[in-house]
């Protein structure tokens, strides 16, 4: 095997924000129907360290309000 081989995965490369400018809070689930982040969550965004953002970038990636691609960053 190559040791420069690793089975960490790779980064993902994500936009600064999941906001589309399409903000409407839907009353059933307090999901923004635009993103599908809470309004804590929107509200906290600029604040939180990346740490924090990964669950939340996974709930939406898993939910299907943001595509990203998951490629190598160098």
């Amino acid at each position: 095997m190559s040791s420069t081989s690793s089975s960490y995965p790779l980064p993902v490369a994500r936009p600064l924000s999941p906001c589309i400018q399409v903000c409407n809070i839907e009353p059933a689930s307090s999901l923004c129907q635009g993103c599908g982040r809470t309004l804590d969550e929107i509200a906290c965004w600029g604040s939180m360290t990346e740490a924090e953002k990964t669950p939340v970038w996974e709930r939406l990636e898993q939910e299907g309000y943001v595509n990203t691609l998951r490629r190598e960053v160098r």
